[in-house]
């Protein structure tokens, strides 16, 4: 069933979609800090990285060519791995975004650097990834993939989330799969809670624990029952925002250095702080100490909302 075509469709799930796949990535693959290797590659790998993303079936269902998801995926290679032909590490940038009902305007689903990207590339082999064997042959290999796949069904899972309560809990449980069942190697890294505080191991977990529910429910809250209400019952749409902040500020509380509120809030600050800079002096002067003390990053901004 469709989702995107108007709110009223959004909230009553009656049309069909049509035939395609879910996600419109561009893949941008810069090798500039690379020597020694043709550059030919490199264009190579984010041509096969994009077929990857863009022609596989990521759910079950049908997609408009309108509905289709616009995200990019820009792999910045850093090195090259030593004793691995073909191997290489840096990170990867995911952004993703949704239109706003009623608007022009797209708003940021994912705007978020993964810094923990090591994988092996060969040239003109077919991409393969298996959600039950996600491990493959060769780990390196595999890890391409398997991250590339991990961020695919998070765009899945956030988009979904935007237009129903909790609706994206199907591909934050294959995004968790792939974490439990992620691939292993000495270049390897990001899929382990000892590994860091903030890794794909932690954004997963943190997505589907309990202690983090509200967040979904009010991410939910921010775009359908806000965002989206903007241009259409403004006053509603613009209360209903302002309700998030405290929620937020009591997970924050209970979770300090949370990475699911710096993932949200790196995709969404510059947007929040356009929104609150049109509120009432009072509002400001409630939400912005709680904005600051949650995304401490970004303080500064909101700060400067109160001058």
């Amino acid at each position: 069933m469709g989702k995107r075509i108007t709110l009223a469709f959004v909230l009553c799930l009656c049309m069909v979609r049509g035939f395609a796949q879910e996600l419109n990535c561009k893949v941008n693959v810069l090798g500039d800090q690379i020597t020694g290797v043709d550059p030919k590659v490199f264009s190579t790998m984010a041509q096969d990285a994009a077929a990857f993303v863009n022609t596989r079936k990521w759910s079950s269902d049908e997609f408009e060519n309108r509905e289709k998801i616009d995200c990019i995926f820009t792999i910045i290679l850093t090195k090259t791995l030593e004793g691995v032909e073909g191997g290489f590490s840096g990170r990867i940038a995911v952004q993703a975004t949704r239109p706003v009902y009623g608007t022009s305007y797209v708003t940021n689903l994912i705007n978020y650097t993964d810094k923990d990207f090591a994988f092996k590339y060969i040239q003109f082999q077919p991409f393969d990834f298996n959600d039950n064997r996600v491990t493959g042959n060769d780990p390196l290999v595999s890890n391409l993939t398997a991250v590339m796949a991990f961020y695919a069904n998070l765009i899945l899972g956030f988009d979904y989330d935007s237009y129903a309560l909790r609706g994206g809990t199907e591909f934050f449980n294959k995004a968790l799969n792939i974490v439990n069942n992620a691939p292993e190697n000495r270049f390897i890294m990001g899929w382990k809670a000892m590994e860091g505080q903030r890794n794909r191991f932690w954004l997963s977990d943190q997505i589907l624990n309990s202690r983090f529910s509200a967040f979904r429910d009010n991410y939910y809250k921010y775009h359908l029952q806000g965002l989206d209400l903007l241009s259409t019952e403004a006053e509603t749409g613009r209360k209903n925002i302002n309700t998030i902040f405290a929620p937020l500020q009591q997970i924050n509380t209970e979770n300090p250095s949370s990475i699911l509120l710096a993932f949200f809030f790196a995709a969404k600050n510059e947007e929040i702080r356009n929104f609150v800079q049109q509120n009432s002096t009072a509002e400001k002067q409630r939400i912005v100490p709680i904005l600051s003390q949650i995304d401490v990053t970004n303080a500064a901004k909101y700060g400067e909302l109160l001058r």
